[in-house]
């Protein structure tokens, strides 16, 4: 585990240590949140005798450009029922899942909003063969373990006060604070408009892995820059000014509005002086591809292919 600080002037100004948690680097081909969600959940598709994973995701998800790899790496056959319309050629993420060996099916958005349906997914596997199913992000109880064995990792390297991570799913926060115990305190940044009501996800996810919920986090709900897989010119100065700064490369869905908003709130006052900040970098660096594809012609900087 790699911890980078960042010299921030605001962050010395109010007297709080921030350190960024390298969890992209951990693997070449699962960085950050996506293996851990995925550890032991192939775990318990191996006890269960599956050698077929089945999942879902959108167009540039990289929960489905991890699965593939994840299938690849490990021997899994895998399925990926993408949300929309099949659109030749394949964007970025959706051509190297094919090529790491996943079998591409397309949804309709109504359709695809069934994807919880116990009959729905009865149905898809009358038509696939037996799989072990994976939902949306990779987010189920079985995904907080592997989150929560982050923290195990950061105590043994340094005392921290509070841990931020960006939320899609809400399934990483979760593990966060399984992990965290009731102790220091946890932050999560929305990564999509009307992000509230993770909360109640997240609450859902901690009584079901840890049978209690946790009241030692906050959800900030206001820096999604216009919903998921939106950005401003803002964000993208901000992101470019940070690579310069930091030679870290954020990407513009989760960790570019992570740590947006924790700079933010360190200048708004929110932390107090004297404590000492890790905000999560976990990966998603694939996503800028297509990214690039849909909106290069929106700013002028875009950073070296990934």
């Amino acid at each position: 585990m790699l911890l980078q600080e960042l010299h921030e002037p605001i962050a010395a100004q109010r007297g709080v240590r921030l350190l960024l948690l390298r969890d992209d680097l951990t693997h070449p081909e699962l960085p950050g949140n996506k293996w851990r969600k995925l550890k032991y959940n192939l775990a318990e598709a191996r006890r269960q005798g599956h050698d077929t994973l089945l999942t879902f995701g959108g167009a540039f998800s990289n929960h489905i450009a991890a699965v593939a790899a994840v299938g690849r790496l490990q021997g899994f056959r895998t399925i990926g029922l993408i949300r929309g319309e099949e659109t030749l050629p394949l964007n970025p993420t959706l051509a190297r899942a094919g090529a790491d060996g996943m079998s591409l099916r397309y949804l309709d958005r109504e359709t695809y909003r069934r994807k919880q349906e116990p009959a729905f997914i009865g149905e898809l596997l009358a038509q696939t063969g037996p799989a072990y199913v994976l939902p949306e992000g990779g987010t189920n109880a079985l995904a907080l373990p592997g989150c929560a064995e982050l923290i195990t990792e950061l105590r043994g390297q340094t005392d921290f006060d509070t841990i931020a991570v960006a939320c899609g799913t809400g399934g990483t926060l979760a593990g966060l604070l399984t992990g965290l115990a009731g102790q220091q305190h946890a932050l999560g940044v929305a990564a999509l408009k009307n992000g509230g009501f993770l909360r109640e996800e997240i609450n859902e996810l901690t009584r079901a892995a840890a049978g209690r919920t946790y009241d030692n986090y906050q959800l900030l709900t206001d820096y999604h820059c216009g919903g998921y897989a939106a950005f401003s010119a803002e964000l993208l100065g901000f992101m470019q000014e940070f690579q310069r700064r930091h030679g870290v490369l954020l990407d513009p869905i989760y960790t570019g509005k992570l740590l947006y908003a924790v700079l933010d709130q360190i200048r708004q006052g929110h932390f107090a002086a004297g404590s000492t900040v890790v905000a999560v970098h976990t990966g998603g660096l694939q996503g800028w591809q297509g990214f690039r594809q849909r909106f290069a012609a929106r700013s002028a900087w875009w950073p070296a292919p990934h």
